[in-house]
Formats: structure tokens, C-alpha cells, sequence
């Protein structure tokens, strides 16, 4: 072969492979990206051709599905109407908004794959469809939570410990999705600064927890090697810390007690003294453990959650424990300049039910495809070890206490144990009594099946154990007797 062809041969081979490189970086390797670009309309206007799969709860009832209209697009409907508006979302392509499930599973609800894919597809003549997603959630608990707040301001979340299932996951007010797709109505939702409807308060509420975060701090004490439940502190009030006084409610001293009896009775004294002598850094170390100063690892948009843990009043961002700005004794009874999700604290009171072992959450079970196939299962992934198995069984029973004799006892149920943990948080100033009343729990104690935290944004005067406890008994007995 002369040397002229040669060299015109390896040109054509050199432009082939160019052409190759060149459509594959689109159709395979960037193609994701170029779905995603705001600037391409094409997958826009396809999206609203495809039939997205359905949403269901974890008994296969529908929570969002698609109805083909005369023009031949898709509208997304939710029979549900505002009970899941918060963790199924909304899918509104022609204003490109898509919220909770509806955006953290959206590949897989739009049916999407690379542009070669599509094509391959179109030619064995069948058409694109999404794939359905079989959800955690427990539509008669998600209701029983939502009735039980009442119209209240607050949150439900309710965690199966010992996989990291979201069985309810309630933020109140909410919004019905269905209206999401007339413009206006969107508009006032967005604008809607005092109710706030498309706040997820579950994951984006930022609260102080009050005497509901003692349970870390116990954890903290008892899993350092610092305390036990049988250990001794002094329980008077009021007591000097940060030069400032800490008084218990009513002001009631209570002597020397053990650490078990401080948290049956909530006893925030002994508390501060207790994460005080703990310190900065080892308070840091176990708030990070349970999953404090980054995100929820749930299967939701990251701009719909937000981390928990001392937050700077100027700029509102996160302050560590070790920084000066933070009175340690009093961020140890929940106060100070600390700022929780209720699913932070779902998760705290989850890991303690599940031998100290922290499980990823997730809203997902597992994704179908139109020809009724499982192509993916989210199978229990472990998050984290917060503490050992002995702490959280010490803790398990210090909880039992409060249930059964101390601030909790409007939680009990008719024939299972039950471990939990009142809270009180202190709103406005000093002196409004205003409150926000919280409870964490789990059941039943001796075999965990259920975590539970809730919350109520505002209360007159109202406590953890007279306000919430008697919403998260309603919820534990639907989930517990379904």
C-alpha cells in the first residue's frame, strides 16, 4: 500500500474515532448533564410526553400517579391530596419544579437513560415510562399524626430503628400538590412568609430541643466512662453557669440524685453541671456521631434539609461546640443557641433503640418497573455507631423511667413498655411563656420497632409531656396495633 493511501486511511480512522469520542461524550458520558442544564428545553418537552411511574405507600396505595391529557402530555394528580405534600412533593415540568420524592427520585420516576438508550427504545417500538417508587410511609399513621396535631404549627417523624424506614414524616401546615400547577397559587405558597406551608419541617425546621436533647448529653456521659446512671449530682436550684443563673421548672431543688432520677424528672441543673464537666470536645465528638453538623443521609433533595447543632444568631450558621460563643452547660439541657430538625431527633432516640447503631433514613423501599419487576431494593445501611451496646441499653432503661414515673407518663401504653423523654423549649423572652413542646420515644422498649419525635412550634405555657406525648401515644398506637 503506498504511502499517500496510508496516510489517508489512518485520517478517515482518526476522524471516525473523533466522531465517536465526540457523540458519545453527549449520549453517554455527559448526558446527564445536559438533561440537567437549564438551558436545554428538549428534555423539558419530553418529560411531559413520558408517563412518570406512581408514587405508592408502604400498603401500595397511590400517592401521586399521571394522567395523559387531550394533547397528549402528562399532568401529575395526587388522590392524597396535602397529607404528603411535604415528603412525596410535587412535579410541576412546565414551571421546572420538583420537590421531595418527586425530585430526589427523579431519573428513576421520568424513566430517564442516556440519549442512545432512547434511541434504542424507539426502535424495538416501545415507549419511554417511568418506573414506579414504593415508598416507606404508612398512609393511616401519616393521618393519625397530621389529625393529632390539630392544625398546630410542628412535626411528626417516626422511624423504624432497626432499618432507618420513614414510616411518617408530617410538617404542618402543609400544601396540596395538586394546586401546585396553577402559577398563582404557587406564587402565594412561595410567598407565604408566616405559615410557611412549603417548609419542610421535618428536615428544615430549625428548633431548639429542649430537655429532649438530654438524652445525648446521658449518652455522652455514660458512654465517655464519665458517669452512670446510678452516679451522683447535685440537683439544686438555682446554679451559676456561664455566670448567669439556671433554674429547674418551678424552680424545685431536688438534693443530690442520681443521673437515672435527673432524667426522670428533667432535672436541667444537673444536666448543665453534667456537660460542663464533659467538655467541649467531647460533646462535639457524640453530637457528631448521632449525626449532628451535616445533612440527614436520607433519600431527599439537599436543599430540603438542613443540619442540626448551634447555630451563630448573626449569621445563622453552624457553631461547634468547642467555639466560645457557646454556654455549654446550657446547650446540654437543649438551649442555648441550639437548632434541631425533628428527624435529628427521630434519629437520636432511633439509635438508642437500635443498640446505639444509627441507620441511614430513607423514604424509599424499592423501585418498580412498568412490567411489575423490583429493580431496586434499599436494602438497611448502617450509619453510624454512636454509642455501645451497653450505653444505649443503660439509657433504654433510664427512659423507661420517664414513662413510667417521671415527665412522660401521658405516653403509656396498654401493655407495652415504652422509653422516652420530655422537652420544654423556652420561646421569645424571658417571661412570655411561650413554649415548644416536644417528646422523643421509642417502642416497645424491650424490642424496639418504632422511633418517634414530635413537636409543636408554639404553645402557651404548654409541656412536652401535656402537648406532645399525647400525639406521639396516637401515632405509636396506629403503628404498633395497625
Amino acid at each position: 500500500m503506498s504511502r499517500p493511501i496510508m496516510r489517508l486511511f489512518l485520517l478517515f480512522v482518526l476522524l471516525f474515532v473523533v466522531l465517536i469520542a465526540w457523540t458519545s461524550r453527549w449520549t453517554v458520558f455527559e448526558a446527564k448533564a445536559l438533561r440537567d442544564n437549564a438551558e436545554n428545553k428538549r428534555p423539558l418537552f419530553a418529560a411531559l410526553h413520558v408517563k412518570r411511574g406512581a408514587i405508592l405507600g408502604d400498603d401500595r396505595s397511590v400517592l401521586a400517579r399521571s394522567v395523559k391529557q387531550r394533547n397528549g402530555t402528562y399532568a401529575r394528580r395526587y388522590p392524597l391530596g396535602s397529607l404528603f405534600g411535604h415528603p412525596v412533593g410535587y412535579s410541576n415540568l412546565q414551571l421546572q419544579q420538583l420537590s421531595g420524592l418527586e425530585r430526589s427520585r427523579n431519573d428513576a420516576l421520568s424513566g430517564q437513560t442516556s440519549e442512545l438508550d432512547s434511541i434504542v427504545t424507539q426502535l424495538q417500538g416501545k415507549r419511554q415510562a417511568g418506573d414506579n417508587v414504593v415508598t416507606t410511609l404508612d398512609p393511616k399513621a401519616q393521618k393519625v399524626a397530621t389529625d393529632a396535631l390539630g392544625g398546630r404549627a410542628g412535626s411528626v417523624v417516626a422511624l423504624d430503628p432497626r432499618t432507618g424506614a420513614v414510616k411518617v414524616m408530617v410538617s404542618v401546615p402543609g400544601y396540596d400538590p395538586n394546586a401546585v400547577g396553577d402559577p398563582k397559587v404557587f406564587s402565594q405558597l412561595n410567598q407565604d412568609r408566616t405559615g410557611a406551608p412549603l417548609l419542610d419541617r421535618a428536615t428544615q425546621g430549625q428548633y431548639p430541643p429542649g430537655s429532649t436533647f438530654k438524652v445525648l448529653t446521658a449518652a455522652a456521659a455514660i458512654d465517655s466512662g464519665r458517669y452512670a446512671p446510678s452516679s451522683t449530682i447535685n440537683g439544686n436550684s438555682p446554679r451559676r453557669v456561664s455566670g448567669v443563673d439556671l433554674q429547674n421548672d418551678f424552680n424545685q431543688s431536688f438534693g443530690d440524685i442520681t443521673l437515672t432520677q435527673a432524667l426522670t424528672q428533667s432535672v436541667n441543673t444537673v444536666f448543665a453541671q453534667v456537660g460542663e464537666k464533659l467538655g467541649r470536645a467531647t460533646l462535639t465528638d457524640y453530637m457528631k456521631r448521632f449525626g449532628f453538623y451535616a445533612k440527614p443521609q436520607l433519600d431527599y433533595p439537599g436543599n430540603q434539609m438542613v443540619s442540626s447543632g448551634e447555630r451563630d444568631p448573626r449569621t445563622g450558621g453552624l457553631l461547634l461546640p468547642t467555639s466560645s460563643q457557646v454556654d455549654l452547660g446550657r446547650m446540654a439541657i437543649g438551649q442555648d443557641k441550639l437548632a434541631v430538625t425533628p428527624l435529628q431527633m427521630a434519629e437520636v432516640v432511633a439509635a438508642v433503640a437500635n443498640g446505639g447503631k444509627l441507620m441511614k433514613p430513607h423514604l424509599t423501599d424499592r423501585i418498580v418497573d412498568p412490567d411489575g419487576r423490583t429493580v431496586t431494593t434499599i436494602a438497611p445501611s448502617e450509619q453510624s455507631q454512636a454509642i455501645k451496646p451497653s450505653t444505649a441499653q443503660a439509657l433504654n432503661q433510664m427512659m423507661r423511667s420517664v414513662v413510667e414515673e417521671g415527665t412522660g407518663t401521658a405516653v403509656q401504653l396498654p401493655g407495652v413498655s415504652v422509653a422516652g423523654k420530655t422537652g420544654t423549649a423556652q420561646k421569645g423572652a424571658q417571661g412570655s411563656n411561650i413554649t415548644q413542646p416536644w417528646f422523643v420515644a421509642f417502642a416497645p422498649a424491650d424490642n424496639p420497632q418504632i422511633a418517634i419525635a414530635v413537636t409543636v412550634e408554639k404553645s402557651a405555657g404548654g409541656f412536652g409531656g401535656t402537648v406532645a406525648a399525647p400525639i406521639a401515644r396516637q401515632v405509636l398506637l396506629s403503628l404498633l396495633h395497625p
